[in-house]
């Protein structure tokens, strides 16, 4: 068959398949970045107007508009409704900034890690992803002003709160160092933020974007951590001058967001029901993730390193004797365990063995202790057998 060029660099999505393979109810899954069901809200739909059901605005509803460019000037994000764009989840955003700026070659400039499926849409436009080296508080500085003297990438693309995988949180300072970096050599940056709301500790942080004074720039987010990942319902806000090209984009890619989960989303964005379910939410996930150390240690602290994240919804682990954590897999699945093997978070994985990303919001508590012992006998037969 004649498809095109491009296609010959999609790659299948490995946390797709490790997902679908771990669909029976046996497997206990530290896989998916999925919301724990039982904190999934309890939506109406009986208020809903009928004349939802019609085509609407490529921009998406006015009113959404304005409550998310009310809660972004909260966080210190100097914006109006009319940068605002509705989107189908935030991985929609992805797809248009790629299409924005990435031909076959173009050079990016990626965390590493980062963030898989981001890397897959940016790999399928062709781009040649540059990478800076991820510290417990970001980018390594020294290393990110090496890769912009040396290169012109169309942007960066970043995710300073609770990264997915790392569960990094940027500090003020490395905020504040990524902005004047980003200044002062004119690169637009891509700032993902699925995971702000999700904070244990309380902290929060101006976004980046909010803080740059030339460069252009694209703010995302979205309600698939916080409310119903189903109703795919996302937003960016961009610089001005980007904001005609991605709206035209959007145009052409699918009309316009479901009107009918742009609605839901409003019942709850800047409401007090909205601030009790995410103080709740905060509540769970922080019982969630203490247990979820509690059971690492007791099972990995001989094998692995990590530190305990303040946000998000995972552990990054380290393996204190590295190896390629993907020819885990097929045993692990077999004791009935998943996990995520940390090596495609890389754009270029045979060259970072040895990391786990294990998600702790959706398993049954009740099954985490099990779940994590025998992840651990998967990976001590692994070391055995490459040491002997």
């Amino acid at each position: 068959m004649a498809f095109s060029e491009r296609v010959s660099r999609l790659k299948s999505s490995l946390i797709r398949e490790i997902l679908a393979a771990a669909q029976r109810p046996e497997v206990m899954s530290f896989a998916g970045g999925l919301p724990a069901e039982a904190m999934l809200p309890k939506v109406e739909w009986a208020d809903m107007p009928l004349a939802l059901g019609q085509y609407g605005m490529s921009e998406g509803e006015p009113a959404l508009r304005e409550a998310l460019a009310a809660q972004a000037r909260a966080l210190g994000l100097e914006c109006e409704a009319s940068q605002v764009l509705v989107v189908s989840g935030s991985q929609q955003t992805l797809d248009l900034a790629a299409k924005l700026y990435i031909d076959k070659g173009t050079e990016i400039l990626l965390e590493a890690p980062t963030y898989l499926a981001a890397l897959q849409i940016f790999q399928l436009f062709g781009a040649d992803c540059l990478t800076v080296p991820q510290e417990s508080d970001g980018p390594n500085l020294a290393q990110l002003r090496e890769r912009l003297e040396q290169h012109r990438p169309a942007f960066i693309y970043l995710i300073p709160t609770f990264q997915n995988p790392s569960a990094v949180r940027h500090s003020e300072a490395k905020r504040a160092a990524v902005a004047a970096l980003l200044d002062e050599f004119g690169v637009t940056l891509i700032e993902d933020e699925p995971y702000r709301e999700l904070t244990f500790d309380g902290g929060s942080a101006k976004p980046i974007a909010g803080r740059l004074k030339k460069s252009s720039w694209i703010y995302t987010g979205t309600v698939s951590k916080t409310l119903l990942p189903g109703l795919r319902v996302g937003y960016l806000i961009a610089s001005k001058d980007l904001f005609p090209h991605l709206l035209k984009l959007k145009q052409s890619a699918d009309l316009h967001t479901n009107r009918i989960g742009q609605w839901q989303a409003l019942q709850w964005i800047g409401t007090e029901k909205y601030q009790r379910h995410l103080s709740e939410l905060r509540g769970f996930y922080r019982q969630r993730r203490d247990a979820f150390q509690a059971a690492l240690e007791m099972h990995f602290s001989d094998l692995a390193h990590w530190n305990m994240p303040q946000g998000g919804l995972f552990f990054w682990l380290k393996l204190k004797q590295p190896l390629d954590t993907r020819t885990l897999l097929n045993e692990a699945l077999a004791n009935d365990v998943a996990f995520m093997p940390g090596e495609p978070f890389f754009p270029e994985p045979d060259n970072h063995h040895g990391h786990l990303r294990l998600n702790f919001s959706h398993i049954d508590p009740a099954r985490l202790d099990e779940g994590l012992k025998r992840l651990a006998a998967v990976v001590r037969r692994a070391q055995l057998e490459k040491a002997a």
